[in-house]
């Protein structure tokens, strides 16, 4: 609410020069005063005495309706003794607010969190392009996530392409042997390796472990505001924690999809020789026949395609972490859901941008 001060002049006279005194005032005894001052100070007193008998002053006081949010102007004077009893303005100074407020569209909308992490994923992988491209790239980090990406996850990689081999020998070898087709087993279970199996099999299992290890170190570093030191002490946490993790990625997994090719195809070789009777250069010969330079090429094109989505989704999804502890946990579960789901798609639009048509790798066989 608005309120107007009314400014006046007070002037305060002696009592002994009030109306209706007998008493001479002292500065009318001065002898030597001139007669034009004392008519203009009887004049002044005049003035004085007149302005005393104006009382009321005619105000306006305002009510506030708080259901409406209007004020509504109420004329009233002021009391007897000159005070008002509320606060009052004049009415050209308030007016009642007629128009409502209007909010802007967008003003209470906020992005949901999936919404602006995808974003910031995306951003992510420019940057470090970026960085590429300008060979922005912290060496040593690097060569430190290399190791941990590539001869760290052998093993297990290993391990897990082998019995995947010996679990598809054993459907193939079945069901080839019934229609008489034994020489065909190692073309078939070669194609299958080299262009899905072990270029998935083994992003999943870099996604479960080396991706899940990514978000949650950075998720955690996030939280606990170390991020935010590395950029006061004037280093870009792009350049220092992501970059090296993707190179490392994209390096390592073609190298890791290669090894677990060679151990799932040996392990076919010699599970169908020690079970089934087919002879390892059969399978080896069969195999031989029905590659091609591309299969290979193909499934390193995939591999660094799956590394670069496993590093760029885990990193932009822990650099992102809200919440503490339970942030941290709960972005590292995204984390590995989001790159397995972006692996089988992007598996399918490389597959079908890479094998249209009708294959002829089998004819030779």
């Amino acid at each position: 609410m608005q309120t107007a001060a009314h400014h006046s002049i007070n002037f305060y006279l002696h009592g002994s020069c009030r109306r209706g005194s007998t008493e001479t005032c002292g500065w009318m005894k001065n002898g030597n005063t001139s007669q034009s001052q004392l008519s203009q100070r009887h004049k002044l007193v005049r003035r004085v005495e007149n302005s005393q008998s104006l009382v009321n002053f005619n105000r306006t006081r305002f009510f506030l309706d708080p259901n409406k949010n209007r004020v509504f102007p109420i004329s009233k004077a002021m009391t007897d003794d000159g005070h008002l009893s509320s606060i009052s303005v004049p009415e050209d100074i308030v007016a009642p607010n007629n128009t409502p407020n209007q909010e802007p569209v967008f003003s209470k909308w906020t992005p949901p969190g999936y919404l602006w992490r995808g974003l910031s994923v995306f951003v992510l992988a420019g940057q470090v392009i970026v960085r590429i491209v300008n060979r922005k790239i912290h060496w040593k980090n690097t060569l430190q996530q290399l190791e941990r990406v590539g001869p760290k996850s052998v093993g297990v990689c290993l391990l897990t392409s082998a019995f995947v081999g010996m679990a598809f020998t054993i459907q193939f070898v079945r069901e080839f042997t019934r229609l008489g087709l034994n020489r065909a087993v190692g073309g078939v279970l070669a194609l299958a390796f080299v262009r899905e199996l072990s270029p998935v099999i083994t992003s999943i299992i870099v996604a479960g472990r080396i991706g899940s290890a990514f978000a949650a170190e950075l998720g955690t570093m996030q939280v606990s505001e170390q991020i935010d030191t590395l950029r006061v002490l004037g280093t870009d946490p792009v350049d220092y924690l992501v970059t090296p993790r993707v190179i490392a990625s994209c390096l390592a997994l073609p190298f890791l999809t290669l090894i677990c090719f060679t151990v799932g195809m040996a392990s076919s070789a010699l599970l169908a020789d020690g079970v089934y009777g087919i002879s390892i250069n059969i399978i080896l010969d069969s195999a031989q026949r029905a590659l091609r330079p591309w299969d290979i090429i193909s499934a390193m094109i995939k591999s660094q395609v799956f590394g670069l989505i496993i590093s760029v989704v885990s990193c932009g999804w822990g650099v992102t972490t809200l919440g503490g502890a339970k942030g941290v946990g709960e972005s590292t579960t995204s984390a590995v859901v989001l790159s397995l789901v972006g692996i089988f798609i992007a598996d399918f639009v490389l597959s079908y941008c890479f094998f249209q048509g009708a294959g002829d790798s089998l004819k030779n066989l």
